[in-house]
């Protein structure tokens, strides 16, 4: 039996905070998941749940649930906690929420009711994991984010791990027929096909966009901070580095790089592994960004800076590459002593999960294999589901 010690912490305050006493008009919402690799389709839910009430509360499963529910997670709990906590809609995080939701849960919260997506979780037995909180008529939907999900960044990511094998042994790897069948509908389809990874079929719109952004504008005397980069695999690296930029200043701009720029820089290969525009919107959910430079230039000039009246432009410890034309992309920064080197302090980077994928690829792979079959029985769960209320309706 799985052990549930949950500890929470407020997304504003230290981990040692205590619950807010809710107030008699306050609407406190619950939401619970794995968040692995936590992207900006968990980020919309977030936005979703937190505009059905006034205060967000989020559980999240440890590594041990995971496993025993659904297999083995690509980020560890510690990361994954961290992840949630850095989206600008969430309020609360409960760590080491238990799998199947429970009404005792949201009662010692002080929430109303607990928000999923329109699809069915199921348990290790077989059953949606939210039947209690459905049965209490405490439960609300909303939609899920069409043309993302951990699965999907998965496949993307056994597939670079399965040209990294051919490239190694010079063989075919040991998990072609399932990539090819896993991931075919997508690398055929050229509406849905990535330049580099070929698997992605999100369909980014400007309403989107609106969405994840927040409006604001600096204000008289605000410090001005620019960092860019390509923010792939948007992960706990990147938020430590940004809370930190954040702290030079009022108003942190992030220059996201189109995707061939990414490409030249990380020296060709499958890169980036998230498209702009998905990049753009796990960036816009960060609780440390104000506003973002989508597409931006490699090299920062001075008419970069002029125009958004940059005060510190700062980069982190990764390799710096020059420009196509031989340039240092922070020269003119420098040159006009406004460069700033940040050490966020964490060692994770794009790279590094992609190593994860390379080392563990046939436990992830059979892991998907068990995902796919769970899912043909959450389809099942989902018409009963309907066919029910249909016939009450």
């Amino acid at each position: 039996r799985l052990r549930h010690r949950p500890s929470v912490y407020m997304a504003e305050a230290p981990p040692a905070a205590s619950l807010r006493k809710k107030s008699r008009s306050e609407i406190r919402v619950w939401c619970d998941g794995c968040y692995d690799l936590c992207h900006f389709g968990h980020a919309n839910s977030f936005r979703q749940a937190k505009a059905m009430g006034d205060y967000l509360v989020v559980g999240v499963h440890s590594d041990e649930a995971m496993s025993f529910n659904k297999g083995p997670p690509v980020m560890t709990e510690q990361e994954r906690y961290k992840m949630v906590q850095a989206v600008k809609w969430v309020d609360e995080v409960v760590e080491d929420a238990p799998y199947c939701t429970q009404l005792k849960v949201l009662d010692e919260h002080q929430c109303d009711f607990c928000v999923h997506g329109d699809d069915i979780t199921s348990d290790a037995d077989g059953l949606d994991a939210y039947r209690h909180v459905k049965e209490a008529g405490r439960f609300r939907e909303c939609k899920r984010t069409a043309g993302i999900s951990t699965s999907d960044i998965v496949n993307r990511l056994l597939r670079i791990a399965r040209n990294y094998e051919k490239q190694s042994s010079g063989k075919e790897s040991p998990f072609d027929e399932i990539d090819s069948q896993e991931l075919g509908q997508y690398i055929q389809n050229p509406r849905t096909s990535h330049a580099w990874t070929g698997v992605s079929h999100f369909l980014p719109t400007s309403q989107k966009i609106i969405q994840f952004a927040s409006g604001a504008e600096p204000k008289k005397g605000d410090r001005i901070v620019y960092v860019d980069g390509s923010f792939d695999l948007f992960h706990c690296g990147h938020v430590d580095f940004l809370e930190k930029a954040k702290a030079l200043g009022d108003f942190l701009i992030v220059g996201i790089f189109p995707d061939a720029v990414v490409n030249y820089y990380k020296g060709g290969g499958q890169w980036p592994i998230m498209t702009l525009h998905e990049r753009v919107l796990s960036v816009l959910a960060c609780r440390y960004v104000d506003e973002v430079v989508i597409g931006a230039p490699y090299y920062v000039s001075k008419e970069l800076i002029n125009h958004f009246k940059i005060d510190v432009v700062a980069h982190g410890k990764v390799p710096i590459v020059l420009d196509e034309e031989g340039r240092h992309p922070y020269q003119i920064p420098k040159d006009l002593g406004v460069f700033e080197q940040i050490d966020s302090g964490n060692k994770t980077t794009s790279g590094t999960i992609v190593d994860r994928m390379i080392k563990h690829r046939l436990l992830f792979e059979e892991k998907m294999k068990r995902k796919a079959e769970k899912a043909q029985k959450e389809a099942v769960l989902k018409t009963a589901e309907l066919d029910s209320q249909n016939d009450v309706a």
